[in-house]
Formats: C-alpha cells, structure tokens, sequence
C-alpha cells in the first residue's frame, strides 16, 4: 500500500507541531507527562521574580511558578505548580529569595514538621527575604564612614610628611638633644660639687646623727619637763580664773548691799527715794523755780534796775 504524499506531509506536520508544543513547555517548565499540584503564596511585592521561576528546595527545583497575579488591596499571588511526587508539608513557608547578584528571585520551600500534606489550591505561609543589595547596604555606608576616616587620615599624614613639618620635626629633635647635653653637663658638674664636699656632708650627718642620738638618750627628761611646763600652765590658767571669779562675786555682793542700803532709806539716794516728804518738797521747789522763771522772762523791771545817767532807783507801782 502506498503512502500518499499529503498524508506524510499531515503527519510529519503533526509530529512537528506535537514538537513544538512539548518542546514549548519544556521550556517553560511545564511537566507533560506527569500531573501537578497547585499551591497558591501571597507576596506584598515580588521584585526579580517572573513567571517559570523555579520552585526549590535545598536547591533542588520541584516545581515552578506558574502565575503571578496582582490582587486590588496590591499583594500579589504566585501560582505554584509542584510536582506530585513531591509532598510538602502544610506549615511550609515560600520564601522569596534572591538566586544572583542580578537581583534574579526564586521561591525557596522551608519544608514544616507537619504531618498533614499540602492539597491541590492551598496556600502557603508566604515571606520576602531580603536580597542582597539590600543586606550590603549596611556594609555599604559602614564602608563608606571608613573610607571618610581613611581619607581624613591618609590627610593627616600627607601633612606630616610635608617637608616644612619635617624641618619643625628636626628642629625640635636638635632642642631635645641640646637640653640632653645641657642636663648630661649640669650632672656632672653635681656629681662633682657632691665629691669636693662630701667631708663637709658627712660631717653635717654625722652632727645629725649627734643630735638625734641626744634627743634620744634624754626623751625621759624632756618629757618630764614638757609635763611639769604643762602643769605650771595649768595651774596659772586656774589660778588666774579662780582670782577673777572670785573679784566678780566681791562685786556682785558689794552691788547687793548698796540695793540693799537704798531700799532701806539709807544714805542720801536712799532718803531721797524712800522719804515722800522730801520728795513733795523737792517737786514744789521745781515749780516755784519754775514760775519764778516765767515771771523773771515776763517782768524783768522788778528784778533787775539800771540807767543810762545814772538816775536815781524808781520803784515800779
């Protein structure tokens, strides 16, 4: 039986478009010949990520993302397809997580300890790990402070070796030395003022020596005299305020006996005091005086008699 010609061509065109379409879904990570499992992430954004992005675990890819499907409140949800071999654990989280310094994203399961599997259209625990640009950002301005540093330092020490503070440098080295040979020069001339009088040194400390040997021997005695000075001092100190005690009850009791004296009449204060009638007595002589006094001020012609010619007295009427 012979073949015709368009048939081969249906077939071979048939074959070719089976290809394409198995080859199509190769490439996109679509499983053929084997069912799939549905699980569902929600992600509130998912930077880097894109369809037939691979599903892993430790590395190891179990899947793939399906579908990328942005939602009104703005989380977007990832549909992930996983192969049915292949159990997860419903407390699994799909973790978002970068694969390259490009910023290119994987979803990576971090498998629960649940017993109960995931089912067909669940949907898993969701979480955005930070990419790497992100956690070098730190680094980044921690780098960046130290390099300010090393750049102020790098400034400082261009300064130093600047040939003028070098001069400075070498002028203050030659100070240093100078005052050293100045200091060497005014030891030895001590060391030789101590050699030329050390007799007249040890003489001085030998008389010290003397001395203090004497303090020694006669501590009793210079004790016994600081004591009896002591003593002397004492008794002076309560001899002098005994004395002056002693005056100022004389006069306290001599006081008493004058108050005493006036409050019974004695002596003239106490007459004057005691005594009513002298007392009436010295009070009319006061206003007598006194009137006498205003009438000597409104009167003085009775009292007091001149002339200019030297006339004879007249008597006022």
């Amino acid at each position: 039986m012979k073949i015709k010609n368009e048939t081969k061509v249906g077939v071979l065109a048939a074959f070719a478009i089976a290809l394409l379409i198995i080859g199509y879904n190769f490439l996109k990570g679509n499983s053929i010949f084997s069912s799939e499992t549905v699980l569902f992430a929600r992600y509130t954004h998912v930077d880097g990520l894109g369809v037939s992005k691979p599903v892993l675990i430790n590395g190891f890819q179990i899947g793939r993302v399906d579908q990328l499907t942005l939602q009104p409140n703005g989380t977007i949800i990832a549909t992930l397809k996983i192969k049915d071999k292949y159990d997860i654990p419903k407390n699994t989280t799909a973790r978002l997580e970068s694969t390259d310094l490009l910023g290119g994203k994987a979803i990576v399961m971090d498998l629960g300890n649940s017993t109960e599997f995931a089912k067909d259209g669940d949907t898993l625990n969701a979480n955005v790990e930070k990419g790497l640009m992100e956690a070098v950002q730190p680094v980044q301005k921690k780098a960046e402070l130290i390099i300010t540093k090393m750049d102020s330092i790098l400034t400082s020490v261009n300064s130093i070796l600047n040939p003028n503070f070098q001069k400075n440098v070498d002028k203050s080295f030659t100070s240093i030395a100078s005052t050293l040979s100045s200091l060497e020069a005014t030891s030895k001339k001590v060391d030789a003022l101590v050699g030329s009088e050390s007799s007249k040194l040890s003489s001085i400390l030998s008389n010290v020596e003397t001395i203090t040997v004497n303090f020694k021997n006669n501590g009793a005695k210079i004790d016994a005299i600081l004591t009896n000075l002591n003593n002397v001092t004492d008794k002076v100190a309560a001899l002098n305020f005994k004395q002056t005690i002693d005056n100022a009850n004389k006069a306290i009791g001599d006081l008493q006996g004058i108050v005493t004296d006036v409050k019974n009449g004695k002596g003239s204060l106490g007459q004057l005091i005691n005594d009513k009638q002298m007392y009436d007595n010295l009070t009319n002589a006061a206003k007598n005086l006194d009137n006498l006094m205003i009438d000597l001020k409104a009167n003085p012609k009775r009292y007091v008699h001149f002339s200019v010619f030297g006339g004879g007295n007249k008597k006022d009427k």
